[in-house]
């Protein structure tokens, strides 16, 4: 037989067992680790991208069923839109889970989503302890300060947005210490895990923290790195993704619905307990991105990280 042609079918034969070992649509876990990484980059992609459409074709469904027609531009106000988009992420939530259950074929416990759910409300005292220590660092420096309070607090929007969050949260905790972390499990280096669910969290959030100027930039992500190693360690030491939830929840719902302040370069505040403002923009309160890009934020939340990490455990599957 010809060499070129047996050279050719090897080459062919090689690229069909990579694509299959790479493609998230499988379990298989037989690999070299750096592949295996990647294979669990596609199936965050995956997830995420599938997430997102179908939460969106709900979300313009609803619209329609409410009598807008969004592709002219008829659209529910700030408040609601978020709203809608928060309660939206049960969709992703549901497609992150089938996934995990029908293609990985793989038990929720083994996500971390386990009976021991009081670690949400462990997480969520945390979450409350770090946004204190963050905040008031920074009223300290007098690059925020308080404004008063509304004349007549809405609490049941409060309410529904303090749910909305606990949904969010969980969303993107699902997606990176449970799809990302768990999936990973024993079968990389934990530091190549750390790394791996630290990217796939950063990532999406970069597109609003570009949009500020470009010296806030390096301390917000300083800020997300610190705060995802934050939950991984959490994830780890509990053995479950319960705290990393109900810190991930409470900080945002604290920021944004107590305090009133800006949360990740979101600057319309709809309902607060609290009106916070900034004092002008610096690198002590994080311009206009809010205190998620500020170095006292950055320096509070890597403390906080290493008090947690030092203590953890390293297996995470």
């Amino acid at each position: 037989m010809d060499k070129g042609i047996v050279y050719g079918k090897s080459v062919f034969v090689g690229t069909r067992v990579f694509l299959k070992n790479i493609s998230p649509l499988n379990n298989r876990t037989e690999m070299p680790k750096a592949l295996f990484v990647i294979k669990k980059l596609l199936a965050f992609g995956l997830c995420y991208w599938a997430g997102l459409l179908l939460g969106e074709g709900a979300v313009i469904g609803l619209h329609f069923a409410c009598g807008k027609n969004v592709f002219r531009g008829e659209m529910f106000g700030f408040t609601e839109s978020t709203l809608i988009q928060y309660y939206g992420y049960i969709i992703p939530i549901a497609a992150v889970l089938f996934y995990w259950r029908h293609i990985e074929k793989r038990r929720l416990r083994e996500m971390g989503i386990t009976k021991n759910i009081g670690g949400w409300f462990k997480g969520a005292a945390l979450g409350a302890a770090l946004l204190a220590a963050c905040v008031g660092a920074v009223t300290l420096t007098g690059s925020i300060k308080f404004a008063g309070f509304p004349e007549k607090p809405d609490i049941p929007m409060l309410v529904m947005f303090f749910f909305g969050f606990v949904i969010q949260g969980a969303y993107e905790e699902i997606l990176c210490r449970g799809l990302m972390l768990r999936s990973l499990g024993d079968k990389v280096p934990f530091p190549a895990a750390l790394a791996a669910n630290t990217l796939v969290f950063t990532c999406p959030h970069l597109g609003a923290l570009t949009e500020g100027e470009p010296k806030y930039v390096l301390t917000g992500i300083l800020c997300l790195i610190s705060i995802s190693c934050l939950f991984t360690f959490l994830t780890v030491r509990t053995g479950s993704i319960w705290a990393a939830c109900g810190l991930h929840s409470i900080w945002n719902f604290g920021l944004y619905c107590i305090l009133g302040l800006d949360l990740s370069g979101m600057d319309e505040i709809s309902v607060s307990l609290i009106n916070m403002r900034a004092a002008g923009e610096s690198l002590l309160n994080g311009g206009k991105y809010g205190i998620e890009s500020s170095i006292i934020t950055a320096a509070v939340i890597t403390a906080f990280a290493a008090v947690i990490g030092i203590t953890k455990e390293r297996k995470v599957g």
